[in-house]
């Protein structure tokens, strides 16, 4: 049960929400409220508090304000769709379609309560063969009155094939596939108003050789090209605004560029390329793999009275927050960016830091085959600088969660994708590398991290682990070779924490993360909704499904491992957590392996 907030200081303490006190003595405060990364900012005087959920969560209203509206503003796009792919044809595919966006204010919140927020997964990519059979998913917000943006249409598959109907639909095959009808209402420049289904826009049609391109939020799809995305400031403030939901670009023998907002540019010959994470852009398409669609995003923001302190530096999500060693200021990168000073920085400040790497993808699964294992997690490290003087500028880059495997028997293809690093370039620079991809069912041994210093994926059949050591991960386990084999679970970045080794009852259970040092456990934001705190955990390993009664896959690791399954179902690591994907099973049919989870970077310094 949530702590109930008895005075200001403890309301400061807890929830790093300032206070301004009027003339009358009375110092105003917003909503009291947790979930997702906390954003504070200030827009001409009046202080914002934005939740920002790239992974689903919830957003527990604990008390409404005495003195300040409470009502929310919201954004909440749906995952993008992926692209089309085909293996070897040079007929090109079409661009996957933006997720429909939703954009409103003044949403009234009239009782305290947990409030579900389901943030959707774009749709699969690196896929061989595959076209208008993979739209993203939804996202939505279950206010008295939910809140849903449907997930982007997939491109056409060459020959002839239509773009898939979405809130932004994907762009048709070549040589004249239609693109698909959206499902929004057509986007455009007036981004205040938000229709009743959300902006979105058609794909284009395929022409010649080459695929249409998916239609974005703000513009349909032109040619090859994906469609523009519309940009918004309700997550960072006015200084900070974010383009999301660009339609991907079509392939072809000149293939077309993804929208503005994340959408992935089409390829070929190649992979098409994926569509930025938290953006709900499309995927690219390609010659011989599909793009992924971007997975959706929800932000939700409320009047604040004050900001508690002043920030001394730009970039992420700022938020403040008193661990009892004094007030810090964190800033959280879920997206690539700068983390630069402002002249208000006070000189020989030394800061601390978190950098977690992409974690791994989960092996896919054939038809028939056994459990597959779960991706590692990214790397983890922490630490601290020397006193750091301004001016500065120092780059953040948030490495992806690497893509689960495909649904085939044939290794490698059907092993997970390893994630990819994430890197604080401070003079001597911070590298997390990407946690492994699990075993493909029946295939081979879980890869290793990249390098072998992040945590490794876990193997199936009776292949081992991938490697990994401290102090960024850890290997995997391995897979067994009787009964119903369980595929083993990733490593996690814990200490000592292996990937557990499949069972003929259960699939191996994910390495636990490592929870964030105490600077950094503001209660008012986590990263792991079940697990408050912990990042980098590895996936559970998946297991055959054919035990009677069904048995199961292994859990997943404290800090957003994904659970593996032991059927023809997928669970895809948390964003922002560095955790791995989830195994799963090929019995019954197909499946395709558990995406891993995007990186993070926390850095905190005295306000």
């Amino acid at each position: 049960m949530a702590p109930i907030v008895t005075s200001l200081a403890t309301l400061i303490n807890q929830f790093g929400i300032g206070a301004v006190t009027s003339a009358a003595g009375i110092a105003p405060s917003g909503l009291t409220a947790t979930g997702g990364v906390i954003s504070d900012y200030e827009v001409s005087g009046t202080y914002y508090r934005a939740h920002i959920f790239t992974s689903t969560g919830t957003f527990d209203v604990t008390g409404l304000s005495a003195s300040l509206p409470n009502n929310v503003d919201y954004l909440v796009i749906g995952g993008g769709g992926a692209g089309a792919s085909d293996n070897g044809t040079t007929q090109g595919n079409g661009g996957g379609g933006a997720g429909a966006l939703r954009y409103a204010t003044g949403q009234p919140v009239s009782s305290p309560g947990p409030y579900a927020v389901i943030v959707g997964a774009g749709g699969a990519g690196n896929i061989p063969v595959s076209g208008n059979n993979n739209p993203g998913s939804s996202s939505s917000i279950a206010f008295p009155s939910p809140i849903t943006s449907p997930g982007g249409g997939s491109g056409g598959y060459y020959f002839n094939d239509p773009g898939g109907a979405g809130g932004s639909s994907g762009g048709g095959g070549a040589p004249g596939g239609n693109g698909g009808p959206a499902s929004g209402a057509s986007g455009g420049s007036n981004n205040s108003v938000s229709p009743a289904t959300g902006w979105g826009n058609a794909g284009t049609s395929g022409s010649g050789s080459g695929g249409g391109g998916g239609g974005g939020a703000e513009a349909a799809g032109s040619g090859r090209n994906g469609g523009n995305g519309l940009s918004y400031t309700i997550a960072y403030g006015p200084t900070n605004p974010v383009t999301y939901a660009g339609g991907g670009g079509g392939s072809g023998p000149s293939p077309g560029t993804g929208g503005s907002g994340g959408g992935g540019n089409g390829v070929q010959p190649g992979k098409g390329q994926d569509g930025t994470f938290a953006t709900g852009s499309g995927g690219g398409g390609g010659l011989n793999q599909n793009g992924a669609g971007g997975s959706g995003i929800v932000v939700i923001r409320y009047q604040i009275g004050q900001l508690t302190a002043a920030a001394k530096a730009t970039g992420g999500a700022i938020s403040y927050y008193n661990s009892g060693s004094g007030m810090k200021t964190i800033h959280t990168f879920t997206s690539t960016g700068s983390f630069a000073s402002l002249p208000t920085w006070t000189s020989g400040t030394p800061i601390e830091y978190i950098v977690v790497g992409g974690g791994g993808g989960a092996g896919g699964a054939g038809s028939g085959s056994y459990g597959s294992g779960g991706g590692g997690a990214g790397g983890y490290l922490t630490g601290s600088s020397t006193p750091l003087s301004g001016p500065f500028s120092y780059p953040v880059s948030i490495g992806a969660g690497g893509a689960g495997g495909t649904k085939t028997t044939s290794a490698p293809s059907n092993q997970g994708v390893t994630g990819t690093q994430t890197v604080f370039s401070l003079a001597s620079s911070i590298t997390s590398y990407g946690g492994g991809g699990g075993a493909g069912a029946s295939s081979t041994a879980g890869t290793t991290g990249s390098p072998s210093s992040a945590s490794g994926g876990g193997g199936s059949a009776a292949n081992s682990g991938g490697t990994g050591s401290p102090p960024q991960g850890n290997p995997g386990g391995s897979g067994t070779s009787s009964a119903y084999f369980g595929g083993g679970g990733g490593g996690g970045s814990g200490p000592g924490a292996t990937g557990g080794n499949g069972a003929t009852t259960n699939g191996g259970p994910g390495g636990t993360g490592t929870q964030a040092p105490t600077t950094f456990r503001n209660p008012a934001t986590f990263y792991d909704p079940a697990n408050q705190w912990y990042l980098a955990g590895g996936g559970g390993g998946g297991l055959d499904g054919r035990a009677s009664p069904p048995n199961q896959g292994g859990t997943g690791g404290a800090g957003g491992g994904a659970n593996g399954t032991n059927a023809t179902t997928v669970n895809h690591a948390l964003q922002s957590t560095g955790g791995g994907g989830g195994g799963t099973s090929g019995y019954g049919g197909a499946t395709l392996g558990g995406n891993g989870g995007s990186g993070i970077v926390l850095i905190a310094y005295p306000s």
